[in-house]
Protein backbone atom coordinates (compact mmCIF):
# COMPACT_ATOMS: atom_id res chain seq x y z
CA UNK A 1 0.00 0.00 0.00
CA UNK A 2 1.20 3.49 -0.84
CA UNK A 3 1.44 5.38 2.46
CA UNK A 4 1.01 9.09 1.84
CA UNK A 5 1.16 12.17 4.03
CA UNK A 6 -2.64 12.16 4.14
CA UNK A 7 -2.56 8.57 5.41
CA UNK A 8 -0.36 9.60 8.33
CA UNK A 9 -2.36 12.76 9.08
CA UNK A 10 -5.62 10.81 9.11
CA UNK A 11 -4.20 8.48 11.76
CA UNK A 12 -2.47 11.05 13.93
CA UNK A 13 -4.21 14.40 13.41
CA UNK A 14 -7.80 13.16 13.28
CA UNK A 15 -7.37 9.82 15.00
CA UNK A 16 -5.49 8.76 18.10
CA UNK A 17 -2.47 7.14 16.46
CA UNK A 18 -2.02 3.71 14.91
CA UNK A 19 0.75 1.12 15.22
CA UNK A 20 0.49 0.50 11.47
CA UNK A 21 -0.75 3.06 8.95
CA UNK A 22 -1.98 0.26 6.73
CA UNK A 23 -5.22 0.26 8.75
CA UNK A 24 -6.16 3.60 7.15
CA UNK A 25 -6.39 2.07 3.70
CA UNK A 26 -5.98 3.75 0.30
CA UNK A 27 -8.50 6.56 0.90
CA UNK A 28 -7.81 8.44 4.17
CA UNK A 29 -10.79 10.79 3.85
CA UNK A 30 -13.19 7.94 3.28
CA UNK A 31 -11.69 6.12 6.29
CA UNK A 32 -12.53 9.11 8.47
CA UNK A 33 -15.97 9.83 7.00
CA UNK A 34 -17.04 6.22 7.44
CA UNK A 35 -16.24 6.47 11.15
CA UNK A 36 -18.75 9.27 11.72
CA UNK A 37 -21.95 8.18 13.39
CA UNK A 38 -23.25 7.16 16.79
CA UNK A 39 -20.49 6.38 19.25
CA UNK A 40 -19.63 2.77 19.96
CA UNK A 41 -20.82 1.21 23.20
CA UNK A 42 -18.29 1.97 25.95
CA UNK A 43 -16.01 -0.76 27.20
CA UNK A 44 -15.80 -1.47 30.90
CA UNK A 45 -17.10 -3.18 34.02
CA UNK A 46 -18.58 -1.84 37.24
CA UNK A 47 -20.22 1.12 35.49
CA UNK A 48 -23.35 2.76 36.89
CA UNK A 49 -25.85 5.01 35.18
CA UNK A 50 -27.01 8.29 36.72
CA UNK A 51 -29.91 6.81 38.64
CA UNK A 52 -27.74 4.06 40.13
CA UNK A 53 -25.02 6.57 41.05
CA UNK A 54 -27.50 8.87 42.76
CA UNK A 55 -29.06 5.95 44.60
CA UNK A 56 -25.62 5.04 45.93
CA UNK A 57 -25.16 8.63 47.07
CA UNK A 58 -28.60 8.68 48.72
CA UNK A 59 -27.82 5.53 50.66
CA UNK A 60 -24.55 6.98 51.89
CA UNK A 61 -26.22 10.28 52.86
CA UNK A 62 -28.91 8.44 54.81
CA UNK A 63 -26.35 6.40 56.73
CA UNK A 64 -24.27 9.48 57.55
CA UNK A 65 -27.41 11.28 58.77
CA UNK A 66 -28.30 8.30 60.96
CA UNK A 67 -24.77 8.18 62.31
CA UNK A 68 -24.86 11.89 63.16
CA UNK A 69 -28.21 11.48 64.92
CA UNK A 70 -27.02 8.47 66.89
CA UNK A 71 -23.90 10.30 68.04
CA UNK A 72 -26.15 13.02 69.44
CA UNK A 73 -28.19 10.49 71.38
CA UNK A 74 -25.55 8.21 72.80
CA UNK A 75 -21.89 8.11 73.73
CA UNK A 76 -21.70 4.38 72.99
CA UNK A 77 -19.32 4.18 70.05
CA UNK A 78 -19.92 0.45 69.70
CA UNK A 79 -23.54 1.11 68.75
CA UNK A 80 -22.49 3.59 66.05
CA UNK A 81 -19.73 1.41 64.57
CA UNK A 82 -21.94 -0.63 62.19
CA UNK A 83 -23.33 2.55 60.64
CA UNK A 84 -19.83 4.00 60.39
CA UNK A 85 -18.58 0.87 58.64
CA UNK A 86 -21.49 0.97 56.22
CA UNK A 87 -20.87 4.64 55.39
CA UNK A 88 -17.21 3.83 54.72
CA UNK A 89 -18.24 0.95 52.48
CA UNK A 90 -20.34 3.34 50.37
CA UNK A 91 -17.34 5.66 50.12
CA UNK A 92 -15.21 2.79 48.84
CA UNK A 93 -17.91 1.97 46.29
CA UNK A 94 -17.78 5.53 45.00
CA UNK A 95 -14.00 5.41 44.72
CA UNK A 96 -14.25 2.17 42.74
CA UNK A 97 -16.87 3.80 40.51
CA UNK A 98 -14.56 6.74 39.79
CA UNK A 99 -11.82 4.31 38.81
CA UNK A 100 -14.18 2.27 36.64
CA UNK A 101 -15.28 5.43 34.84
CA UNK A 102 -11.69 6.38 34.06
CA UNK A 103 -10.78 2.90 32.82
CA UNK A 104 -13.90 2.79 30.68
CA UNK A 105 -13.29 6.14 28.99
CA UNK A 106 -9.60 5.51 28.33
CA UNK A 107 -10.03 1.84 27.52
CA UNK A 108 -12.73 2.59 24.95
CA UNK A 109 -10.44 5.10 23.24
CA UNK A 110 -7.42 2.78 23.36
CA UNK A 111 -9.31 -0.08 21.73
CA UNK A 112 -11.28 2.04 19.27
CA UNK A 113 -11.50 0.94 15.66
CA UNK A 114 -13.11 4.36 14.99
CA UNK A 115 -10.54 6.67 16.63
CA UNK A 116 -11.78 9.83 14.88
CA UNK A 117 -15.17 9.28 16.49
CA UNK A 118 -13.51 8.74 19.87
CA UNK A 119 -11.54 11.96 19.47
CA UNK A 120 -14.86 13.73 18.95
CA UNK A 121 -16.23 12.16 22.13
CA UNK A 122 -13.23 13.57 23.98
CA UNK A 123 -13.67 16.97 22.33
CA UNK A 124 -17.35 17.35 23.21
CA UNK A 125 -16.93 15.94 26.72
CA UNK A 126 -14.33 18.63 27.32
CA UNK A 127 -16.53 21.29 25.70
CA UNK A 128 -19.32 20.39 28.14
CA UNK A 129 -17.05 19.90 31.13
CA UNK A 130 -18.27 18.55 34.43
CA UNK A 131 -15.63 17.92 37.08
CA UNK A 132 -15.35 15.52 39.97
CA UNK A 133 -12.89 17.98 41.53
CA UNK A 134 -15.88 20.06 42.62
CA UNK A 135 -16.85 17.40 45.16
CA UNK A 136 -20.45 17.55 43.96
CA UNK A 137 -20.65 14.70 41.45
CA UNK A 138 -19.66 11.57 43.39
CA UNK A 139 -19.01 9.54 40.23
CA UNK A 140 -21.52 11.16 37.86
CA UNK A 141 -18.88 12.40 35.40
CA UNK A 142 -18.57 8.98 33.76
CA UNK A 143 -22.33 8.59 33.40
CA UNK A 144 -22.45 12.10 31.93
CA UNK A 145 -20.08 11.14 29.10
CA UNK A 146 -21.96 7.90 28.42
CA UNK A 147 -25.47 9.41 28.60
CA UNK A 148 -25.18 13.01 27.40
CA UNK A 149 -22.24 12.94 24.93
CA UNK A 150 -21.89 9.55 23.27
CA UNK A 151 -25.55 9.05 22.22
CA UNK A 152 -25.69 12.46 20.50
CA UNK A 153 -22.39 12.44 18.61
CA UNK A 154 -24.04 12.06 15.20
CA UNK A 155 -27.17 14.07 15.94
CA UNK A 156 -28.02 17.74 16.18
CA UNK A 157 -26.18 20.02 18.54
CA UNK A 158 -29.44 21.14 20.14
CA UNK A 159 -30.05 17.59 21.36
CA UNK A 160 -26.59 17.30 22.89
CA UNK A 161 -27.02 20.76 24.41
CA UNK A 162 -30.28 19.76 26.07
CA UNK A 163 -28.90 16.42 27.26
CA UNK A 164 -25.85 18.05 28.84
CA UNK A 165 -27.72 21.01 30.35
CA UNK A 166 -30.30 18.81 32.07
CA UNK A 167 -28.02 15.96 33.08
CA UNK A 168 -27.81 15.63 36.88
CA UNK A 169 -24.02 15.99 36.67
CA UNK A 170 -24.29 19.43 35.05
CA UNK A 171 -27.17 20.57 37.28
CA UNK A 172 -25.10 19.68 40.32
CA UNK A 173 -21.75 20.88 39.04
CA UNK A 174 -23.08 24.35 38.24
CA UNK A 175 -25.41 24.52 41.25
CA UNK A 176 -28.75 24.74 39.47
CA UNK A 177 -30.32 22.54 42.14
CA UNK A 178 -29.76 25.51 44.47
CA UNK A 179 -31.35 28.04 42.14
CA UNK A 180 -34.79 29.28 43.18
CA UNK A 181 -36.85 32.03 41.58
CA UNK A 182 -37.04 35.06 43.90
CA UNK A 183 -40.83 35.26 43.39
CA UNK A 184 -41.40 31.50 43.28
CA UNK A 185 -43.70 29.68 45.69
CA UNK A 186 -40.68 28.07 47.39
CA UNK A 187 -39.06 31.45 48.08
CA UNK A 188 -42.31 32.96 49.34
CA UNK A 189 -43.06 30.08 51.68
CA UNK A 190 -39.52 29.96 53.10
CA UNK A 191 -38.39 33.59 53.43
CA UNK A 192 -36.11 32.71 56.33
CA UNK A 193 -34.15 30.30 54.09
CA UNK A 194 -32.93 33.16 51.88
CA UNK A 195 -33.47 31.15 48.72
CA UNK A 196 -32.37 32.85 45.52
CA UNK A 197 -31.20 32.72 41.95
CA UNK A 198 -27.97 30.97 40.97
CA UNK A 199 -26.62 32.08 37.59
CA UNK A 200 -23.74 29.62 37.18
CA UNK A 201 -25.40 27.27 34.70
CA UNK A 202 -26.97 30.06 32.64
CA UNK A 203 -23.67 31.91 32.38
CA UNK A 204 -21.65 28.87 31.31
CA UNK A 205 -24.22 27.71 28.76
CA UNK A 206 -24.02 31.12 27.11
CA UNK A 207 -20.31 31.76 27.52
CA UNK A 208 -18.81 28.29 27.07
CA UNK A 209 -21.36 25.98 25.46
CA UNK A 210 -23.09 28.18 22.87
CA UNK A 211 -22.50 31.85 22.00
CA UNK A 212 -18.96 32.14 23.36
CA UNK A 213 -17.18 34.56 25.64
CA UNK A 214 -16.17 36.88 22.81
CA UNK A 215 -19.67 38.21 22.16
CA UNK A 216 -20.26 38.85 25.87
CA UNK A 217 -17.57 41.53 25.72
CA UNK A 218 -19.48 43.43 23.04
CA UNK A 219 -23.28 43.24 23.43
CA UNK A 220 -23.67 45.21 20.17
CA UNK A 221 -22.23 42.29 18.16
CA UNK A 222 -24.62 39.69 16.71
CA UNK A 223 -25.22 37.25 19.54
CA UNK A 224 -23.89 39.68 22.09
CA UNK A 225 -25.52 39.24 25.47
CA UNK A 226 -25.69 41.23 28.68
CA UNK A 227 -25.99 40.53 32.38
CA UNK A 228 -29.74 40.94 31.97
CA UNK A 229 -29.75 38.03 29.50
CA UNK A 230 -27.81 35.85 31.95
CA UNK A 231 -30.27 36.65 34.73
CA UNK A 232 -33.30 36.00 32.54
CA UNK A 233 -31.87 32.68 31.32
CA UNK A 234 -31.13 31.69 34.91
CA UNK A 235 -34.79 32.36 35.68
CA UNK A 236 -35.80 30.09 32.79
CA UNK A 237 -33.63 27.37 34.33
CA UNK A 238 -35.16 27.64 37.81
CA UNK A 239 -37.06 24.53 38.78
CA UNK A 240 -34.79 22.15 36.90
CA UNK A 241 -32.99 20.25 39.59
CA UNK A 242 -31.27 17.10 40.76
CA UNK A 243 -31.38 16.46 44.49
CA UNK A 244 -30.65 13.70 47.01
CA UNK A 245 -34.25 12.74 47.67
CA UNK A 246 -35.11 9.08 48.37
CA UNK A 247 -38.66 9.76 47.13
CA UNK A 248 -37.51 10.86 43.67
CA UNK A 249 -37.95 8.41 40.78
CA UNK A 250 -35.84 10.38 38.28
CA UNK A 251 -32.34 11.87 38.41
CA UNK A 252 -33.62 15.13 36.85
CA UNK A 253 -36.95 16.79 37.45
CA UNK A 254 -38.78 20.10 37.14
CA UNK A 255 -40.13 21.55 40.38
CA UNK A 256 -42.74 24.16 39.52
CA UNK A 257 -42.71 25.62 43.03
CA UNK A 258 -39.05 26.65 42.58
CA UNK A 259 -39.59 28.18 39.12
CA UNK A 260 -39.59 31.96 38.66
CA UNK A 261 -43.08 32.92 37.42
CA UNK A 262 -43.80 35.17 34.46
CA UNK A 263 -42.30 35.61 30.98
CA UNK A 264 -38.53 36.08 30.48
CA UNK A 265 -36.66 37.94 27.75
CA UNK A 266 -33.40 36.37 26.55
CA UNK A 267 -31.50 37.94 23.62
CA UNK A 268 -34.56 39.99 22.72
CA UNK A 269 -36.96 37.04 22.58
CA UNK A 270 -39.76 36.49 25.08
CA UNK A 271 -40.30 33.02 26.55
CA UNK A 272 -43.23 31.89 28.69
CA UNK A 273 -42.96 30.54 32.20
CA UNK A 274 -42.82 26.81 32.76
CA UNK A 275 -40.60 23.89 31.76
CA UNK A 276 -41.30 24.19 28.01
CA UNK A 277 -39.42 27.51 27.87
CA UNK A 278 -36.04 25.86 28.32
CA UNK A 279 -36.35 23.78 25.14
CA UNK A 280 -37.17 26.91 23.16
CA UNK A 281 -34.24 28.88 24.56
CA UNK A 282 -31.78 26.03 23.95
CA UNK A 283 -32.98 25.53 20.38
CA UNK A 284 -32.60 29.24 19.63
CA UNK A 285 -29.12 29.24 21.16
CA UNK A 286 -28.10 26.11 19.24
CA UNK A 287 -29.07 27.65 15.89
CA UNK A 288 -27.64 31.10 16.58
CA UNK A 289 -24.88 32.24 14.16
CA UNK A 290 -22.67 33.18 17.12
CA UNK A 291 -22.90 29.58 18.37
CA UNK A 292 -21.99 28.31 14.91
CA UNK A 293 -18.93 30.57 14.89
CA UNK A 294 -17.89 29.57 18.40
CA UNK A 295 -18.18 25.83 17.73
CA UNK A 296 -16.51 26.03 14.30
CA UNK A 297 -13.53 27.91 15.68
CA UNK A 298 -13.15 25.63 18.68
CA UNK A 299 -13.31 22.42 16.63
CA UNK A 300 -10.81 23.73 14.06
CA UNK A 301 -8.52 24.88 16.85
CA UNK A 302 -8.67 21.47 18.49
CA UNK A 303 -7.90 19.47 15.37
CA UNK A 304 -5.65 21.70 13.26
CA UNK A 305 -3.91 24.59 14.95
CA UNK A 306 -4.05 26.91 17.93
CA UNK A 307 -4.79 29.69 15.42
CA UNK A 308 -6.93 28.02 12.72
CA UNK A 309 -7.33 29.57 9.25
CA UNK A 310 -10.27 32.04 9.28
CA UNK A 311 -11.49 30.85 5.87
CA UNK A 312 -11.77 27.29 7.19
CA UNK A 313 -13.64 28.43 10.29
CA UNK A 314 -16.05 30.36 8.08
CA UNK A 315 -16.79 27.26 5.98
CA UNK A 316 -17.34 25.10 9.05
CA UNK A 317 -19.67 27.75 10.45
CA UNK A 318 -21.69 27.73 7.25
CA UNK A 319 -21.84 23.93 7.14
CA UNK A 320 -23.24 23.96 10.66
CA UNK A 321 -25.88 26.57 9.86
CA UNK A 322 -26.86 25.03 6.51
CA UNK A 323 -27.43 21.65 8.18
CA UNK A 324 -29.47 23.06 11.06
CA UNK A 325 -26.74 22.34 13.57
CA UNK A 326 -26.04 18.77 12.47
CA UNK A 327 -22.84 17.57 14.15
CA UNK A 328 -22.12 14.89 11.58
CA UNK A 329 -22.19 17.55 8.86
CA UNK A 330 -19.84 19.75 10.90
CA UNK A 331 -17.39 16.92 11.52
CA UNK A 332 -17.52 15.83 7.89
CA UNK A 333 -16.91 19.36 6.62
CA UNK A 334 -13.64 19.43 8.56
CA UNK A 335 -12.51 16.15 7.01
CA UNK A 336 -13.23 17.51 3.53
CA UNK A 337 -11.42 20.82 4.10
CA UNK A 338 -8.13 21.15 2.15
CA UNK A 339 -6.55 23.01 5.10
CA UNK A 340 -7.03 19.94 7.27
CA UNK A 341 -4.47 18.02 5.25
CA UNK A 342 -1.67 20.57 5.20
CA UNK A 343 1.71 20.09 6.85
CA UNK A 344 3.33 20.77 9.23
CA UNK A 345 1.88 19.22 12.36
CA UNK A 346 0.93 22.19 14.53
CA UNK A 347 -1.03 20.76 17.45
CA UNK A 348 0.83 19.54 20.53
CA UNK A 349 -0.81 16.52 22.11
CA UNK A 350 -2.31 16.93 25.56
CA UNK A 351 -1.16 14.41 28.18
CA UNK A 352 -4.34 12.40 27.54
CA UNK A 353 -3.71 12.33 23.79
CA UNK A 354 -0.04 11.46 24.30
CA UNK A 355 -0.88 8.57 26.59
CA UNK A 356 -3.54 7.17 24.28
CA UNK A 357 -1.30 7.39 21.22
CA UNK A 358 1.53 5.65 23.10
CA UNK A 359 -0.77 2.86 24.31
CA UNK A 360 -2.13 2.37 20.81
CA UNK A 361 1.37 2.43 19.31
CA UNK A 362 2.53 -0.32 21.64
CA UNK A 363 -0.67 -2.35 21.24
CA UNK A 364 -1.35 -2.37 24.97
CA UNK A 365 -5.14 -2.69 24.82
CA UNK A 366 -6.22 -1.89 28.44
CA UNK A 367 -3.21 -3.36 30.26
CA UNK A 368 -1.75 0.09 30.93
CA UNK A 369 -4.79 1.27 32.91
CA UNK A 370 -4.10 -0.46 36.18
CA UNK A 371 -2.63 0.64 38.41
CA UNK A 372 -3.59 3.49 38.47
CA UNK A 373 -6.94 3.66 36.68
CA UNK A 374 -5.91 6.63 34.53
CA UNK A 375 -2.67 4.99 33.46
CA UNK A 376 -0.71 7.72 35.26
CA UNK A 377 -1.97 10.57 33.05
CA UNK A 378 -2.56 12.65 36.17
CA UNK A 379 1.18 12.69 36.86
CA UNK A 380 1.58 14.67 33.63
CA UNK A 381 -0.73 17.39 34.92
CA UNK A 382 -4.09 16.38 33.45
CA UNK A 383 -6.39 14.75 35.99
CA UNK A 384 -9.14 13.34 33.81
CA UNK A 385 -12.74 14.03 34.84
CA UNK A 386 -11.30 16.56 37.30
CA UNK A 387 -10.81 19.66 35.16
CA UNK A 388 -10.00 22.78 37.21
CA UNK A 389 -12.91 24.85 35.83
CA UNK A 390 -16.04 24.64 33.64
CA UNK A 391 -13.85 25.74 30.71
CA UNK A 392 -12.32 22.25 30.70
CA UNK A 393 -8.74 21.34 29.85
CA UNK A 394 -6.85 23.62 27.46
CA UNK A 395 -5.38 22.14 24.29
CA UNK A 396 -3.11 24.98 23.19
CA UNK A 397 0.61 24.19 23.05
CA UNK A 398 1.62 26.93 25.49
CA UNK A 399 -0.49 25.32 28.21
CA UNK A 400 1.53 22.08 28.08
CA UNK A 401 5.06 23.20 27.11
CA UNK A 402 6.32 24.40 30.50
CA UNK A 403 9.65 22.72 31.38
CA UNK A 404 8.12 20.87 34.33
CA UNK A 405 5.29 19.58 32.17
CA UNK A 406 7.66 18.34 29.48
CA UNK A 407 9.86 16.60 32.04
CA UNK A 408 6.86 14.84 33.59
CA UNK A 409 5.85 13.69 30.12
CA UNK A 410 9.34 12.25 29.57
CA UNK A 411 9.23 10.44 32.93
CA UNK A 412 5.81 8.96 32.17
CA UNK A 413 7.00 7.78 28.77
CA UNK A 414 10.10 6.20 30.28
CA UNK A 415 7.98 4.29 32.80
CA UNK A 416 5.63 3.04 30.08
CA UNK A 417 8.47 1.90 27.83
CA UNK A 418 10.25 0.14 30.69
CA UNK A 419 7.06 -1.61 31.75
CA UNK A 420 5.72 -2.74 28.39
CA UNK A 421 8.41 -2.25 25.76
CA UNK A 422 10.42 -5.42 26.22
CA UNK A 423 11.10 -7.06 22.87
CA UNK A 424 9.58 -4.29 20.75
CA UNK A 425 11.48 -2.99 17.74
CA UNK A 426 11.27 0.80 17.85
CA UNK A 427 12.79 1.14 14.39
CA UNK A 428 10.11 -0.98 12.76
CA UNK A 429 7.39 0.72 14.81
CA UNK A 430 8.59 4.16 13.76
CA UNK A 431 8.42 3.31 10.08
CA UNK A 432 5.00 1.61 10.25
CA UNK A 433 3.36 4.13 12.59
CA UNK A 434 4.71 7.43 11.27
CA UNK A 435 5.43 6.70 7.62
CA UNK A 436 6.28 9.93 5.79
CA UNK A 437 6.08 11.91 9.04
CA UNK A 438 9.23 10.20 10.33
CA UNK A 439 12.16 12.61 10.06
CA UNK A 440 15.71 11.55 9.31
CA UNK A 441 16.84 13.02 12.62
CA UNK A 442 14.37 10.89 14.61
CA UNK A 443 15.21 7.79 12.58
CA UNK A 444 18.89 8.20 13.38
CA UNK A 445 18.26 8.82 17.08
CA UNK A 446 16.16 5.66 17.34
CA UNK A 447 18.84 3.72 15.45
CA UNK A 448 21.59 4.93 17.80
CA UNK A 449 19.69 4.38 21.07
CA UNK A 450 21.57 2.57 23.83
CA UNK A 451 18.82 -0.04 24.24
CA UNK A 452 15.26 -0.88 23.24
CA UNK A 453 13.65 1.09 26.03
CA UNK A 454 15.55 4.25 25.16
CA UNK A 455 14.70 3.78 21.49
CA UNK A 456 10.98 3.63 22.31
CA UNK A 457 11.21 6.73 24.49
CA UNK A 458 13.02 8.64 21.75
CA UNK A 459 10.32 7.62 19.27
CA UNK A 460 7.40 8.55 21.53
CA UNK A 461 8.98 11.86 22.55
CA UNK A 462 10.00 12.82 19.01
CA UNK A 463 8.52 16.03 17.56
CA UNK A 464 6.58 14.16 14.89
CA UNK A 465 4.97 11.91 17.50
CA UNK A 466 4.32 14.71 20.01
CA UNK A 467 2.52 16.84 17.44
CA UNK A 468 -0.33 15.98 15.15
Amino acid sequence: MNVTLETALAAHRFGLGEPDLAVVGPNPRRWLLEQLGPADAPWGEGLLDSEQTLELLKQRSRRLAQLKKMRGQTQDEAMAQPLRDEAMAYRRQQRLLLEANLRSSLGTATRAARPWNERLVMFWANHFTVSEASGKLHGLAGAFEREAIRPHLAGRFKDMLRATTLHPAMLRYLDNQRSVGPQSLAAQHQPQARLGLNENLAREVLELHTLGAEVSRDPARPGGYTQADVTAFAQVLTGWTSVDDPRSDSPTRFEARRHQPGPKTVLGRVYPQGPQALDRVLEDLALHPATAQHLAHKLARHVLADEPPPALVARLRQAYLDSGGDLRALHGALVQAPEAWAAPQRKLKTPQEHALSCARLLGLDVRWLTPPADGGIGTMGQSLMRAPSPAGWPDAADDWLAPDGVWKRIEWTQRLAARFGDGMDARALAARALGPLLSENTRQQVERAADGTQALVLLMMSPEFQRR
